[in-house]
């Protein structure tokens, strides 16, 4: 199970409903996709299992895609270990990781995953052309898939040429799609239990929009009304997390800077590993400007640990203080030490434990944030689901090069 707990006051539940029942009222209105993708994910399951069946001679997966097509598939795959086939990102124009992957991969047993929500993402598309280039496929059924927004370019591309397609609800913004077919296909063709990470989203949506747990609101509504704290951290007590980290901060941040009318809001995150980073940002956190809070992340059972040996070295006796500990059981009380030195300096502070990482706990961690973020953007006052500052630098790089 998971466990959330708070190191800061939360505000009266007579603030807190009328937030609530906004964020109610979106779910319930159907306009923003996201909240059913549990729902609707899993009456897809069957046809995704069908589809595994007809790719016995698949080794390698290689999904093509940028920013929300390739982030949260990347975060899930990173926090998990057991898969089927071997999962490669071509997530960036960048020539060095495009030759890598190319090098890595023999293109007979390998399915391309081209996934674009728009069907026109530029990276996306040059990285697709580059790949047919490359190896010139005389029949395009047999080597790629293609994921999109229903009737685009992309898909009228997959159905001239044999393709097989998914598509996403059109009401699904790229950064909230990781639990459609972007990456419910990926996840569950590498072997992942995709079936067990839509019923750990749903507890989350139980939790929190059924049973109507207001502690999500409340801490949604301390971070947006903070008087100091304008940075958000992320915290998070183990390595499988640096992608996860990755997704929240794209998720956040292009879901909250925003403008509003002729004033600029918007929160900033920043992802942290522990217990490395203590020895770098947590000196900021500690001693800078307290313009910060922070979520601590961590796990209770790593599913495999190691023991410290209960032995001195010569000259280092400083360090026997944690002999005799697991490794497991010492990150957990760096983690401790760390919540509770932030807590004495008066810092937000707030900790995510999870039972164990597997696909119910991770598809919990996923909408938990998904739904942290539409929280924070009804307290905002802004529209949590655009993006028109990326928008924006796509129209000069058309302009740019079309002169």
């Amino acid at each position: 199970m998971v466990e959330n707990k708070f190191y800061f006051n939360l505000a009266k539940s007579d603030i807190i409903d009328a937030y609530a029942k906004r964020m109610n009222d979106e779910y319930e209105s159907g306009e923003i996709g996201y909240y059913h993708l549990p729902d609707i994910g899993i009456l897809k399951l069957n046809e995704i299992y069908e589809y595994e069946k007809s790719l016995d001679d698949i080794k390698d997966i290689v999904l093509v895609g940028i920013g929300g097509s390739s982030l949260g598939v990347k975060a899930i795959h990173s926090m998990l270990t057991k898969q089927k086939r071997e999962l490669h990102f071509l997530d960036n124009v960048d020539p060095k990781t495009y030759d890598k992957v190319i090098k890595s991969i023999n293109f007979k047993n390998t399915l391309f995953i081209i996934s674009s929500k728009s069907g026109n993402t530029i990276e996306t598309i040059t990285l697709f052309k580059c790949i047919i280039d490359e190896f010139k496929p005389a029949d395009m059924s047999k080597n790629f898939l293609i994921i999109t927004d229903p009737n685009t370019n992309l898909q009228k591309y997959a159905e001239q040429n044999g393709i097989k397609f998914f598509n996403l609800p059109s009401n699904v913004g790229g950064r909230f799609s990781v639990l459609s077919a972007i990456g419910l296909m990926p996840l569950g063709l590498c072997g992942y239990d995709i079936d067990a990470l839509l019923k750990g989203a749903l507890e989350c949506k139980r939790q929190y929009i059924d049973q109507k747990d207001s502690s999500l609101i409340a801490k949604a509504y301390h971070y947006a009304t903070h008087r100091h704290a304008h940075i958000n951290v992320v915290f998070s007590y183990s390595d499988n997390f640096f992608e996860f980290n990755d997704w929240y901060v794209q998720l956040w941040a292009e879901s909250l800077g925003k403008k509003k009318g002729y004033k600029r809001v918007g929160l900033t995150p920043v992802g942290l590993v522990g217990s490395r980073d203590q020895h770098s940002f947590l000196q900021l956190i500690m001693d800078g400007v307290k313009d910060k809070s922070v979520t601590f992340i961590k796990i209770k059972e790593p599913g495999i640990d190691v023991k410290i040996p209960d032995m001195s070295i010569n000259g280092l006796s400083e360090c026997d203080f944690v002999r005799g500990l697991s490794l497991s059981k010492l990150i957990n009380l760096q983690c401790d030490a760390t919540k509770m030195a932030l807590v004495q300096e008066g810092i937000s502070v707030d900790t995510i434990t999870l039972d164990k990482i597997d696909e119910w706990h991770v598809g919990w961690l996923i909408f938990y944030y998904e739904l942290l973020t539409s929280a924070t953007g009804i307290m905002l006052g802004i529209n949590t689901y655009d993006q028109p500052g990326v928008e924006i630098g796509k129209r000069i790089l058309k302009t740019m090069l079309l002169k």
